[in-house]
């Protein structure tokens, strides 16, 4: 493995001691600061005018700027190996003034700390080995998750998930390759492999990496979110169905037309982020405004550029030309026809039927929201992969599917193994067995400070 430093450190600061501020700047009931490395135990010894610290013991006492009490504390200190970094860290849990928590870092770093980076704790748990970089990354994604299922999902990835599967794989092909390289390099005691053995083998591991993959569009929209605007003629109902899904009155209703003359957007939790826009309705009138036609035109850009489309229609007008007209715009588009007002009308249709008054449709329309741009649910989603994780594993498909060719076609087994090293590289690179300095830092250089 490549360890990894960062822009300007150089190789003694990589594992020197370092603090931060643990929790957001602002004020709250509590502030933390976490110092680790080999001299969290005296800096926290100099501030507190106290000794001899226990391990895994709260400590009550003061931090001191000097002889000067600063604020009452307490602090819990962790002997390596048994803490987050698998090094030496205290952590001082103070009140959460924002000039409180800065002074107490202040004083860690004056008295022998630097500033962490980016990250850095978490760098060093990996590079102590207490976590695979699966499970570093799965930190990144439950601090930045924006729903309770990829927060489930995170933990998940955390507990090592993600990172047993990929074990699993890697296992399997590891022992095939122990065999090929055995009989390559002692061709007289040990025979080659059967090519059986190797396409089983192959071919279990494909179709593993495969069920793997099948979950990466869940994942990626779990992770980023998507966009769905509602789209219609003036008075279709679009601001009702908005305010609705978002429980609040957030745009305004009236039965005039071009009430909405801009886009509105707010964010939801569906089981997945969902940022759901209100448009002006489109139509094409000689009374429309200056205003409402910038706000029409700022309707066909949102259209453009939504991951799903929520086509709304009068259900007690059915579809009119001007509604036709809409969705040759949209139907080329993900999206989920609605026919609204449902409770002003009983029509025949296999279009979703709603009534933002009686609430009809509204638990199917978050439904089918998630069925459209979901693979599998949310809810059961086992774990998840980013893009970089994602790569890797086509990367390894490809080299696994060239040595299942290679197999097949009964190829010389050390031009096989080329290929199957290969795919163990691209596996290891998941879990951090080998990995560069540019992955690496780019990793935990999208982190939080403290972290």
């Amino acid at each position: 493995m490549f360890l990894s430093y960062n822009k300007g450190m150089n190789i003694l600061q990589e594992f020197d001691t370092i603090a931060a501020i643990s929790t957001p700047i602002a004020t709250g009931g509590v502030g933390v600061i976490r110092i680790s490395g080999e001299k969290s135990f005296e800096i926290a010894e100099n501030l507190s005018h106290k000794k001899d610290f226990k391990p895994n013991y709260i400590t009550h006492g003061w931090i001191y700027d000097g002889d000067k009490k600063v604020d009452e504390v307490l602090i819990l200190p962790f002997k390596a190996p048994k803490s987050y970094t698998g090094e030496d860290v205290i952590e001082i849990h103070c009140h959460g003034g924002v000039n409180i928590v800065k002074k107490i870092l202040h004083l860690a770093l004056k008295n022998g700390a630097r500033y962490a980076e980016r990250g850095e704790y978490t760098k060093r748990a990996f590079l102590n080995k207490k976590m695979d970089l699966s499970q570093a990354e799965a930190v990144a994604d439950l601090i930045d998750s924006k729903t309770e299922d990829f927060v489930m999902t995170s933990a998940k990835n955390l507990s090592g998930v993600l990172g047993d599967k990929i074990k699993s794989i890697r296992k399997t092909l590891f022992d095939a390759l122990s065999k090929i390289t055995a009989a390559i390099d002692f061709p007289e005691d040990v025979k080659e492999p059967d090519n059986g053995y190797l396409i089983s083998e192959f071919e279990k591991s494909i179709k593993k990496i495969d069920n793997i993959l099948s979950t990466a569009n869940t994942s990626n929209v779990l992770r980023q979110g998507i966009t769905v605007t509602i789209a219609g003629c003036p008075n279709v109902g679009k601001s009702s169905l908005f305010n609705t899904l978002l429980n609040m009155d957030r745009a305004i209703v009236t039965d005039i037309a071009g009430t909405t003359r801009d886009v509105l957007k707010e964010t939801l939790d569906f089981g997945i982020p969902v940022t759901l826009v209100d448009t002006a309705g489109i139509r094409d009138d000689e009374e429309v405004s200056k205003v409402e036609e910038i706000g029409i035109e700022y309707s066909k850009q949102s259209l453009s550029d939504a991951d799903l489309v929520l086509f709304m229609y009068d259900a007690s007008k059915g579809m009119t030309e001007e509604d036709k007209a809409i969705w040759e715009l949209v139907k080329d588009k993900k999206n989920i026809r609605i026919a609204s007002k449902s409770d002003l009308a009983n029509i025949d249709t296999d279009d979703l039927k709603i009534s933002t008054k009686t609430g009809e449709g509204i638990d199917e329309l978050k439904t089918k929201i998630k069925e459209a741009v979901c693979d599998v649910n949310p809810e059961n989603l086992e774990f998840s992969t980013n893009q970089r994780q994602q790569d890797c594993l086509r990367k390894a498909r490809e080299s696994l599917v060239m040595s299942l060719d290679g197999a097949k076609r009964g190829e010389l087994q050390d031009m096989i193994s080329i290929d199957l090293k290969s795919a163990l590289l691209a596996l290891d690179e998941i879990t951090g067995e080998v990995i560069t300095d540019e992955i690496l830092n780019n990793i935990f250089d999208h982190f939080c400070i403290g972290k």
